[in-house]
C-alpha cells in the first residue's frame, strides 16, 4: 500500500470527525482556534491510536489467514464505507451534540465514537504492507487539520456540507477496499 492511498484513507476516516467537528463550529458563537485545536487534537490523536491497536490486534492473527487477506481487507473497508455512507444518509433528528464543550468527558466519547472505523483499518493494515509507525501519523495529522478546519466550516457555513463530507468518506474508503482487492487479484493496480 502506498502512499497516496494511506493518505486517502486517513481523508476518508477523517470524514466523521468532520462531521463532529462542524457540529462544534456551529455552536461557536465566535470562532475559537483554541477549541479548534483541542478538538484537532483528540479526533487526530484517536484516529492515529485506533489504527495502530487493530494493526497489533490483526498481527496475531496474519499467519492463520494469509490467504484470504485482502478479501478481510476488502470486506471491511466495504461495510465501514456503506455504514458511513448509511449513516450521513439516515434522518438525525435534534440528536446531535449541540455545544461548544472541549472538556474531557465530552470530547473522549466523541473522539472514541469517530474513530471505531480506524480500528478496523488498522487490523487490515497488518494483512498489508504498510509502514504502521508512517500510517498512524498521517492518518492523525490529516485527522487534525481536517477537525480544525471542520470547526471553521461549521462556524462560517453551518451544517450544509456536514453529509456531503461523510458521503465522501464513505465512498473514498469502499474505493480503497476495491482497489486492495482488485491489486491483489492482479486485475488493475494504482
Amino acid at each position: 500500500m502506498g502512499i497516496f492511498e494511506i493518505i486517502f484513507i486517513g481523508i476518508g476516516l477523517a470524514m466523521d470527525a468532520f462531521a463532529v467537528s462542524v457540529c462544534k463550529g456551529l455552536s461557536m458563537k465566535k470562532m475559537n482556534w483554541k477549541k479548534a485545536g483541542i478538538i484537532g487534537l483528540y479526533f487526530g490523536g484517536f484516529q492515529a491510536i485506533m489504527p495502530a491497536v487493530g494493526f497489533f490486534l490483526g498481527v496475531g492473527f496474519e499467519n492463520k489467514i494469509k490467504s484470504i487477506d485482502h478479501w478481510i481487507a476488502f470486506i471491511l473497508l466495504f461495510l465501514l464505507g456503506v455504514n458511513m455512507i448509511k449513516e450521513a444518509i439516515k434522518e438525525n433528528g435534534d440528536g446531535k451534540e449541540e455545544n461548544d464543550k472541549t472538556d474531557f468527558k465530552t470530547m473522549i466519547v466523541l473522539a472514541i465514537a469517530t474513530s471505531i472505523d480506524a480500528l478496523a483499518v488498522g487490523i487490515t493494515f497488518a494483512f498489508l504492507s504498510v509502514n504502521i509507525f508512517l500510517s498512524i501519523s498521517i492518518i492523525g495529522i490529516i485527522t487534525f487539520i481536517i477537525s480544525a478546519i471542520g470547526v471553521k466550516i461549521g462556524n462560517v457555513f453551518g451544517d450544509k456540507y456536514e453529509k456531503k463530507a461523510e458521503i465522501a468518506g464513505g465512498v473514498i474508503i469502499i474505493l480503497i477496499g476495491v482497489n486492495i482487492l482488485l491489486e491483489h487479484l492482479e486485475i488493475l493496480i494504482f
